[in-house]
Parts: C-alpha cells; sequence; structure tokens
C-alpha cells in the first residue's frame, strides 16, 4: 500500500519500530496467516485495528518529538488507513505536533488556565524558555491544587511531572477528616497505589465478592435504588444507564472516562493516582451487572504517573485472578463471566470528555461528538452498548454493593444522594480535594480547605463550563437542585475562590480563549459563537466599556445572541455551556464589555 503514497516521506528506523511495536504487541500482523486455507485480511482486519491508531500516534510523538510525515505513511500502511486521516486525526489533538520543532527534546507544557494563571503562570513560562526549554502554553494539567502546572512530554523518556516523583507514594492531606466520614477518600494517604495485597488488606475485591453473591440484576437494583448520579457534570441517573446496558445483548462495552480535562478538575486524578485498584474494581462490577467482557480506561495523556499506576494495577489484579479474558487459569471470576480492561491514553482534548467524542477517540477517529439519538446504552463504543462512567461515579458502586442502596440513598439529600468530591483551588489556603456529603454548603467546603486567603471576590462553581457566583453563595447547599434552582451547577465539582486582589477581565477572557480552542469545530453554532466570545472580550479589552452605556449594551446583546445560538444548535455540551461562566462573571459586575 506504501506506493499510493505522493512525495518521499519515509518513516525512520525509529519510528517504524516505534510504530510497530505497539500495533504487532496489541494485535499483531495486518495480514494474520492461520493456515492455507485461512486468512485474517481485508476490510474486517483493517476495521478491527484502527483504533491502534492515537497509540499509535503516541509512540511517533515519542520517538521522533513529532508526527513526521513519513511516520504518518507509515502508520497509515500498517493500520491501512487513509494518510488524510491519519494526518487529519494528528492535527485534532493539542498533544501531537505535526510540525518539525526547531529544538531538540522533550515538550515542556506549562498551564495557563485560571488556577495558574493567578498563580504566575506567565512568568514560569519566560523562566522556561529562557532555560532553553521547548515550551507549550497548555490547557488546565489537573495539578490546580499545585500551580503552576507543569506535564514533560518526553522524548525517547518517560512523560512525566517535574513536581512528582514517581517512585514514592506521595501522601495526599486527606481534607474531608473531621467534617464527614471519608468513603470514596478513605484509601488515600492509607493503602499502598501500587500493591494489590495493600488493597486487599483494606477490604479491596469484598464489593466484587458481594456482586458476585447478589448476581447481576440484583447490582443494578441496588444501583437504581441508591440514586447515583453521574458526577462528570450531566448528573445521569446510573440506575438507568446500567439498566439499558443490561437489556441489550451481544458485545458489550464499560467505558471509563478518566480525560479529565474541565479547568479546576483534578479529583479523578488523585481517586487514580492514590487508589487505581478501587477504579478496577468498580469497573469490573459494571462489566460483571451489564454483561460486558470489555472494559477500557480513557486516561488523559497528561496524568502520566496516574497512567503508570493504573497499568500496574490492572496487571496485578490479572495476575491475581481478578481480570480475565477468558483464558486466565488464575481467575476468580464465576465460569460464565469474563472481564478484562485495557488502558488508551487521550492525547489533549477536552471534547473527548463528552461521551461520543471519547468514543470517536478511541476509535482511532478525530474526537468529535455524534448526533443522539442513538445513545451509547444502545449504540457506544464500536457501535456496540455500553456503559461510560467516571472514576468517581464507579468509586461510589463498592458502597452501594456492599452496604446497599437505601444505605447509600440516607446520605446526602432527597435529590442528590452520597457524597461529593470537591476540587477547591484558586484563593484558598489547603488547595485539594475535599469530600463532603451532599448538602454541605459552599462556605464549609472553603472552610474545610483553609478558608480563603483575602477578601472573597468571587467563587467559580462547577468549572470553565459553570457559573461565578458572589460571596453572597457562601450559604447555598452543594447539591443538584439547590445549585439548578440558584442558575449555577455543580459540574464536575469544581471550587475555585479569587479574592479581590485577582483582576477578573483577564481569567475571564481566558476562559473564553479555551472554548474557542477546544470547539471541535464540527458545528457552526460552536465553531463561530466561541470565537466570535473571545473575539468580543478581546476586543472590549475586558472591561474598557460599560455593560450599561450604549456600545456596552450592543455588546451584551450579541453575547446573548450568540449564546442562545449555541446553546439551541450545538451538537454537544461544550457550546451549550461555552458562554456560562462568561455571562455569570458580567452579570456579577467581575468584568464589563
Amino acid at each position: 500500500m506504501s506506493d499510493i503514497f505522493i512525495g518521499p516521506d519515509r518513516a525512520t528506523d525509529a519510528e517504524r519500530s516505534a510504530v510497530d511495536a505497539v500495533v504487532n504487541a496489541a494485535s499483531g500482523p495486518a495480514v494474520v496467516i492461520h493456515s492455507e486455507r485461512l486468512i485474517e485480511s481485508g476490510q474486517a482486519r483493517r476495521s478491527e485495528r484502527r483504533h491502534l491508531l492515537l497509540p499509535a500516534l503516541h509512540a511517533l510523538q515519542h520517538a521522533a518529538g513529532w508526527i513526521s510525515p513519513g511516520g504518518i505513511n507509515h502508520v497509515a500502511d500498517v493500520l491501512q488507513v487513509p494518510p488524510a486521516e491519519a494526518f487529519g486525526v494528528a492535527g485534532f489533538y493539542d498533544m501531537f505536533s505535526t510540525e518539525q520543532p526547531d529544538e531538540v527534546g522533550g515538550v515542556l507544557h506549562i498551564c495557563v488556565d485560571a488556577a495558574c494563571q493567578i498563580s504566575g503562570a506567565a512568568e514560569a513560562i519566560e523562566a522556561a524558555k529562557a532555560a532553553g526549554r521547548r515550551v507549550h502554553t497548555s490547557p488546565c494539567l489537573g495539578q490546580c491544587e499545585a500551580p503552576v502546572g507543569q506535564f514533560l512530554q518526553g522524548l525517547n523518556s518517560p512523560d512525566r511531572v517535574p513536581s512528582m516523583d514517581e517512585s514514592s507514594p506521595l501522601p495526599l492531606p486527606q481534607l474531608g477528616d473531621g467534617v464527614s466520614e471519608l468513603k470514596l477518600l478513605r484509601r488515600v494517604g492509607v493503602v499502598d497505589p501500587i500493591s494489590f495485597a495493600s488493597y486487599v488488606a483494606a477490604g479491596g475485591y469484598s464489593a466484587l465478592a458481594r456482586a458476585f453473591e447478589l448476581g447481576a440484576e440484583a447490582v443494578v437494583d441496588e444501583v437504581a435504588t441508591s440514586g447515583l448520579m453521574g458526577r462528570g457534570g450531566a448528573a445521569f441517573p446510573t440506575g438507568i444507564k446500567w439498566r439499558g446496558v443490561a437489556g441489550e445483548s451481544g458485545q458489550k462495552h464499560v467505558v471509563v472516562n478518566a480525560d479529565e480535562s474541565e479547568p479546576g478538575t483534578f479529583k479523578d486524578r488523585v481517586l487514580i493516582e492514590y487508589d487505581p485498584f478501587s477504579v478496577i474494581e468498580a469497573a469490573t462490577i459494571a462489566g460483571f451487572a451489564v454483561g460486558a467482557s470489555k472494559g477500557w480506561i480513557y486516561i488523559r495523556g497528561e496524568y502520566p504517573v496516574a497512567t503508570a499506576r493504573l497499568v500496574s494495577a490492572i496487571e496485578q489484579a490479572r495476575e491475581n485472578g481478578f481480570l480475565s479474558d477468558g483464558a486466565n487459569e488464575a481467575s476468580r471470576f464465576p465460569s460464565s463471566f469474563t472481564f478484562d480492561l485495557e488502558v488508551r491514553r487521550g492525547a489533549g482534548a477536552y471534547i473527548c470528555g463528552e461521551e461520543t467524542a471519547l468514543f470517536n477517540s478511541l476509535e482511532g477517529f478525530r474526537g468529535e461528538p455524534r448526533q443522539k439519538p442513538p445513545f451509547p446504552t444502545t449504540h457506544g463504543l464500536f457501535s456496540q452498548p455500553t456503559v461510560i462512567n467516571n472514576p468517581e461515579t464507579l468509586v461510589n458502586v463498592l458502597d452501594i454493593v456492599t452496604e446497599g442502596g437505601d444505605a447509600y440513598a440516607a446520605i446526602g439529600t432527597d435529590g442528590s444522594n452520597g457524597t461529593k468530591l470537591f476540587c477547591v483551588s484558586g484563593n484558598v489556603s489547603n488547595p485539594g480535594v475535599v469530600e463532603v456529603p451532599f448538602g454541605a454548603t459552599l462556605g464549609d467546603v472553603l472552610a474545610i480547605a483553609g478558608g480563603v486567603e483575602g477578601e472573597l471576590a468571587t467563587v467559580l462553581l462547577g468549572g470553565a463550563a459553570g457559573s461565578f457566583v458572589g460571596p453572597d453563595s457562601l450559604d447555598m447547599p452543594l447539591t443538584f437542585e439547590a445549585t439548578r434552582a440558584a442558575g449555577a451547577s455543580l459540574g464536575s465539582g469544581v471550587v475555585m475562590a479569587f479574592n479581590t486582589e485577582v483582576e477578573m477581565g483577564p481569567v475571564v477572557t481566558r476562559i473564553a480563549e479555551f472554548f474557542r480552542n477546544e470547539s471541535c469545530g464540527q458545528c457552526v453554532p460552536c465553531r463561530v459563537g466561541t470565537t466570535r466570545q473571545h473575539e468580543l472580550l478581546t476586543i472590549s479589552g475586558s472591561g474598557s466599556s460599560r455593560s450599561g452605556s450604549p456600545d456596552g449594551k450592543a455588546k451584551l446583546q450579541l453575547l446573548d445572541d450568540m449564546d442562545r445560538a449555541m446553546k439551541d444548535a450545538s451538537i454537544c455540551g461544550l457550546g451549550h455551556t461555552a458562554s456560562t461562566a462568561v455571562r455569570s462573571a458580567i452579570d456579577l459586575g467581575l468584568v464589563e464589555l
């Protein structure tokens, strides 16, 4: 097939070796000769290998420091993917460079989103450049508890977070201590995250054993009884989702959405880094409950420590019989059940947090959302029935199975059951992950994080897709129903505080820029609306004209018109929420047009 390529570009030996190692290890060669009469090849073989495109591109970037034309040609040849499509996928992601860099070496990603923006991101970038580093300004890296966030994308060396040492356990303050009984975080800082024995000694895999005792249908019933709502932002009832997939036939999948990219969010990273076996056990229970034999964990490419610990945990679970593809003689599963997990790294695209965009990315296509219906419960990954939940949602299932759905539902409020993880950052004394029962107030959560440093001006609640709220909202209960009534949302659990010393104009403009950059561009309302919104704030200078002036009123009307168009006609939630934080900042008087 290589003869169809136009031009002399060919992969280097290093690029070929890197790609072939990834592809062959996962699926073997494109043509599989079983015997003289049985050969696997053709369209079916190409289709089943297409999902290896993203790992192959990671291998290219790692080996060469960029995605070269020769490298693309080789990947296209090996996977039988049209070169133009392979290039289109490579150009979609923030972690892949399709232009040859001037500097040799790895790429240092430095976060420029809100928590890091107000903590010296600009100075960190200048210092890194002065030191001769190859710098890429990055959207939120999920390190908001320790800004300024940095991620080193290695060249022929492991990716890493410069501030973290993978060889040490890295203790984490359990900020919920003394406020509530820890549930989701109770093993964080207690168990060794890279030890299967440590997890089992702390009660690990007792929930899976209980699930086997109950049976698949009863597990789904308990999850439905619990009232567990999704923790990724949409708050969809988990029991309804699971029941829908359980009722389908044929091949099914469980997908763990760990592509945590909402600015200000880092709770799932903490769970995976410090308690990876809990995510694996919960995903296995989901597979058992709905009848899925295959699970996938799609994790942010910028989370190297979490990824390494997750891969290690999966290998240990498999060795000890708690994952099986049916050929594992050590399997501790019932004879009728097989379930195995595979980790797949994202490559820097906020939109891939949207479930159908994630499916496309995992399948080897651009991470663009799909039209719904059909929904994932019937047409998810590879157009097969799929349960997709984020790590926080899934880890709740462990207590639901062991303690019962009714006991779980008794925690929190009538409309918001259980405990919730909040990512507290910004101008607070002790930023980190806070676990409280639903119903704790915004002020309670800020107090657990040591309180606000300085005089509170505003809190960004729910992330860039959320809303700014004022100091008068400190008594607001953090529940789905209370925030909805206040015109806000919990979103992904972001609580980012800003004091009166912060200039909010640049912060709000950066949020608009974030959505402009992260729109996949597939639908016109979002593609144009996010661009015009950012231009409007940039032209206005984030406060150069008052919203009450004739010019300001015209700009505000234009912003509202674009917001309405995006909400009404965008394919996915990115366009629906792209103006929410900006509009709330204007309403609070934090910025003026």
